[in-house]
């Protein structure tokens, strides 16, 4: 988004430079032309006056000096050609002479008033717009004499090219434009990195008040709007752990008194039920606090982690491989990443018998790869396991267990530290769930 706002301001500042400079240009240009103009009347005036006083024995010399510069008297080759309406310049110039001369617009077309200019500007026009005609001028003894009014002399070309001329405007609007983005975006970037900061830490210090009112106002209601939710999941971990707390005294004595069911049978399937109630509460509860993030943030050896859950697991009986290294650290919370570890291994060794995580090492990140020996997931059914107490039909035996939490507080505590939960079925067989972490480091 900066470099579009960038290049709007850049844009817009050229633009309006250039309409600028054009305007400026062309201004300039109708000064000059109208300078010129006057001038051309002034000489005209003074030539027509000087050779209209001389004799007429003494007026070859005399034209011979006047034919010269851009305006020039000579003696008319066409003393009775048709004469035009008058022009501007005639009119002006008839008024400065009065009646004792009578002037006549010549029809002839020099060449030098189409001949093209040298342009000084890139906005500048290449043909002079000014006055450029002829004149047949009849003196008061009837002689007539032919005016010239040609285009002023070029200037000399200048050594410097214009474009080297504007490179130091056009570096200064554009580092004006890109501080002006900067500016723009600054504030924005840091509300889009609180809320990723939010993402992984609900307990991420609010955002500083600073900036313009409009950028303060928002940082203001962000900072509400994490207050909320910080309260809205305190209040909801508070009351599963209560609930859970409370169900654990009167679970707790139906399992003493279940003890004293004389039917063996009957007694072990009441039990079994009590088991499941006690497991699905303690999920229940242990749901709630994945979605806490209480426990501090701290960079953690992936490896060293990984190595102690896979020991953890073979244990207790689980058949579980580890292959490969990561060399990496990531920032996380242990308790939490350690339970996202254990509950995918879990679930592959729960369903699958056993447990093969690979581990490698990607461009600033970590890809761990746990593949299991089950029949895998349809893959209309891979979306919702993640879902709470969603359970395959197929896994719904008492043999199998479980209470369908196992995914889905892996996958938030994996959303919480920034990484990604996905699920495929392998080719060779069995269902891989693949978990990519980012990694750390030191100077973020």
């Amino acid at each position: 988004m900066s470099g579009r706002v960038f290049l709007v301001l850049l844009l817009g500042i050229v633009a309006s430079a250039a309409l600028t400079q054009w305007l400026a240009v062309n201004e300039r240009t109708r000064a000059l032309e109208r300078y010129r103009d006057f001038h051309a009347l002034e000489r005209a005036e003074q030539l027509i006056t000087t050779a209209d006083v001389l004799p007429e024995a003494a007026r070859p010399t005399y034209l011979i000096a006047a034919y010269r510069g851009t305006v020039r008297l000579e003696l008319s080759d066409m003393p009775q050609a048709q004469a035009l309406p008058p022009t501007d310049f005639s009119t002006t110039l008839q008024q400065r002479l009065g009646e004792r001369f009578k002037l006549s617009p010549l029809a002839e077309h020099l060449s030098a008033c189409d001949q093209p200019r040298q342009a000084t500007s890139m906005f500048a026009s290449t043909q002079w717009r000014g006055t450029c005609e002829a004149i047949n001028v009849q003196l008061h003894d009837g002689q007539v004499l032919k005016l010239s009014v040609l285009p002023p002399r070029q200037a000399p070309p200048s050594p410097h090219s214009e474009l080297l001329t504007l490179l130091p405007f056009l570096l200064s609007i554009a580092f004006l434009a890109y501080l002006v983005a900067r500016m723009t975006i600054k504030p924005l970037k840091r509300l889009a990195q609180a809320a990723k900061d939010l993402g992984n830490d609900i307990n991420h210090p609010p955002v500083v008040l600073s900036g313009a009112s409009e950028i303060r106002q928002a940082s203001a209601a962000f900072n509400a709007m994490q207050a909320r939710i910080r309260q809205h999941i305190t209040q909801r971990t508070q009351m599963l752990a209560a609930i859970t707390h409370d169900l654990q005294t009167p679970l707790t004595r139906l399992r003493l008194r279940l003890e004293k069911v004389n039917d063996a049978e009957l007694r072990q399937r009441l039990i079994d039920d009590l088991s499941a109630m006690q497991q699905m509460v303690k999920e229940g509860l242990d749901l709630a606090r994945s979605m806490d993030s209480s426990e501090t943030m701290q960079a953690l050896d992936l490896d060293a982690l990984l190595d102690s859950v896979c020991s953890d697991a073979t244990d207790i009986g689980q058949q579980v491989e580890l292959r490969g290294r990561a060399a990496m650290a990531l920032m996380g919370r242990p308790l939490a990443i350690r339970r996202c570890l254990v509950n995918l291994i879990d679930n592959a060794v729960k369903y699958g018998q056993y447990a093969q995580v690979t581990v490698e090492r990607m461009v600033g990140a970590a890809r761990i790869r746990i593949r299991d020996g089950g029949p895998g997931i349809a893959p209309d059914q891979m979306a919702r396991v993640f879902e709470p107490f969603y359970r395959i039909e197929t896994s719904r035996s008492r043999e199998s267990g479980g209470t369908g939490l196992g995914l889905t507080i892996a996958r938030n505590i994996a959303e919480q530290h920034g990484a990604n939960v996905t699920l495929s079925n392998h080719k060779d067989g069995g269902l891989e769930v693949t978990l990519v972490l980012p990694e750390y480091y030191s100077g973020n």
